[in-house]
């Protein structure tokens, strides 16, 4: 396995797909160029990237779930709330569940932050307050998802021994 670059090797091969998925903030639109990104820079056997990425941009929002539990508590502290240790439990364990029900459409964990809110005694509307901000938090935590999903391929390729030597990573 020593022919396994650098983690700039990686990312210079996912780097299309990146920029696709920041442009569009979706993991779903960008699914097609992800793939290749993987198959043909990285070197991911294909079929490891198409069963991998798919389940990947439906279930494995990481930056979602992130962004969910981050933003509920940055409102309540904005509101001077105090969160009780059950109520930051309980916005961690929605987050994680809201992230993996959600769309794999731009803004989609926004839409999910009023039943979070609503789950532990908040007021929805205070969504308000990061609305302005949402879309590029969106198209950030976009690229974080996308990249969780193309590392996790790569690291089943590289487990199951089906990941071939890629001369260049360069787009």
């Amino acid at each position: 396995m020593g022919y396994w670059k650098s983690w700039g090797y990686f990312m210079r091969g996912i780097r299309p797909a990146q920029l696709l998925a920041f442009s569009t903030s979706s993991t779903a639109a960008t699914l097609p160029v992800t793939m290749d990104c993987v198959r043909d820079n990285l070197g991911v056997d294909e079929e490891i990237g198409a069963f991998v990425l798919p389940v990947g941009a439906t279930i494995n929002m990481d930056g979602t779930a992130l962004y969910q539990t981050v933003a509920v508590i940055f409102m309540a502290q904005f509101h001077m709330i105090d969160l009780s240790l059950g109520q930051q439990a309980t916005i961690i364990l929605m987050a994680t569940l809201g992230s993996i029900g959600a769309a794999s459409v731009p803004s989609a964990g926004m839409i999910m932050l009023i039943p979070i809110l609503e789950s532990v005694g908040l007021n929805p509307a205070w969504i308000a307050i990061i609305f302005p901000v949402d879309r590029i938090i969106d198209m950030v935590r976009t690229v974080l998802n996308l990249t969780g999903d193309a590392a996790v391929s790569t690291i089943i390729a590289l487990s199951e021994d089906r990941l071939t030597v890629v001369e260049s990573a360069e787009s």
